[in-house]
């Protein structure tokens, strides 16, 4: 069986992850897998095709010959059309697909007869934890957009206590307390930031707390937590009520870090323009959000704007500004689920497994989520 790791398109997504490191491949090999490596495909994550080779892997320098021949395909970043055309009938793929925001990409791979794989479909479960991509790319996320808010804030995280007097820490205020938020929370935290956190979810409020972080409660008539875990989109009432708690909490912030996100669905709006105005002049918004729409009202992804002189970043694929660990991370979550689809060299797919039958988004010709499904339903509906 033949492992291809296929190079992303940088010019057009700014991708610079690589779907398996070198130390991954070798452990494939050692197993008995053929691992092909399209020729550059580790150098915008700083590994060379020479580390590839010693760890076994195959170099193919004709992008063509690696997406035809290929049985099972690995990417990160969602394939193309000219990509998923030059696979071969019956092949595998496993990738993001992105299959509720791009059902239309999911209808082609089912034309093509391609059986693919969403990696953001992972079920959260225990026994899958190790596969869960969306969850190891969302703390680099987390990580970071703290870092971007540090950078931009005119002022000192951490209270310092000088000749010229005592500096008072930032205060953050991280909207969502999911991987990505708990990880923004934990390093605003390590930054000396006095930090507070809001999320619909109240189960959350104990990690929150054990980060060292006060929990901005607000009670809901309604349930707020999705299949998996998530948070669920609510009521306009449950918004209009959430927005009045936060407004406060925003208005006195230096940073407020939203993270926010619906699968397949227009992010939620957190911070209005109404208290945007109110922050103080100076302060930073970084909107995690802004891919899907924002959750603050301004927001422009990959720009940073200013309005009413808060600063407003919408930074976009952050766990791609740290292609080294973000790639370690996403070839052990897809490494995983490959040696848990391959079995003695020949893939099982077993349907009512539920890490398989969650994450198998298409096969022989059809589009097998019903979520997707009725996404692409609506795309058509609104052509």
């Amino acid at each position: 069986m033949r492992i291809a790791i296929a190079k992303e398109i940088e010019v057009e997504v700014g991708e610079h992850r690589v779907a398996l490191i070198p130390d991954i491949v070798a452990r494939l090999v050692k197993q008995g897998l053929e691992i092909w490596l399209e020729s550059g495909a580790g150098e915008a994550s700083f590994f060379s095709n020479d580390a590839y080779e010693a760890a076994g892997a195959k170099i193919i320098h004709d992008a063509a010959t690696l997406w035809s021949e290929a049985d099972v395909l690995l990417k990160v970043g969602v394939p193309k059309e000219h990509e998923i055309n030059q696979m071969r009938e019956g092949s595998v793929l496993i990738s993001f697909l992105n299959p509720l925001g791009l059902p239309e990409v999911a209808q082609h791979l089912a034309n093509r007869k391609i059986t693919a794989f969403g990696m953001e479909l992972i079920p959260r479960t225990s026994r899958a934890q190790s596969m869960d991509a969306l969850s190891s790319q969302a703390g680099v996320a987390g990580y970071k957009a703290v870092l971007i808010a540090a950078a931009a804030l005119p002022k000192f995280f951490p209270m310092l206590t000088t000749a010229a007097g005592t500096i008072k820490p930032a205060k953050v205020f991280v909207m969502g307390a999911g991987v990505a938020g708990l990880q923004a929370i934990a390093t605003a935290r390590r930054l000396g930031a006095i930090v507070e956190a809001f999320d619909i979810r109240p189960a959350v409020k104990e990690e929150v707390q054990s980060l060292g972080a006060k929990f901005v409660e607000v009670k809901l008539d309604e349930e707020t937590v999705a299949a998996g875990g998530y948070a669920k989109e609510v009521s306009e009432v449950s918004k209009q009520r959430t927005q009045e708690v936060v407004a406060e909490h925003v208005k006195n912030a230096d940073v407020v870090i939203t993270t926010a996100q619906v699968p397949g669905r227009k992010a939620p709006l957190l911070v209005t323009e109404e208290m945007v105005a109110q922050m103080n002049p100076g302060s930073v918004i970084v909107d995690l959000a802004a891919e899907q729409g924002g959750n603050c009202a301004g927001t422009e992804p990959g720009k940073d704007v200013v309005r009413h002189g808060v600063t407003i970043i919408g930074p976009i694929n952050l766990p791609s500004s740290m292609p080294i660990h973000a790639s370690q991370m996403y070839a052990k979550n897809i490494s995983t689920l490959l040696q848990y689809l391959v079995k003695d060299g020949q893939l099982q797919l077993n349907f009512d497994d539920d890490i398989i039958g969650s994450t198998c988004v298409t096969h022989a010709g059809e589009i097998r989520n019903q979520r997707v499904k009725d996404a692409l339903d609506q795309v058509r509906a609104a052509v």
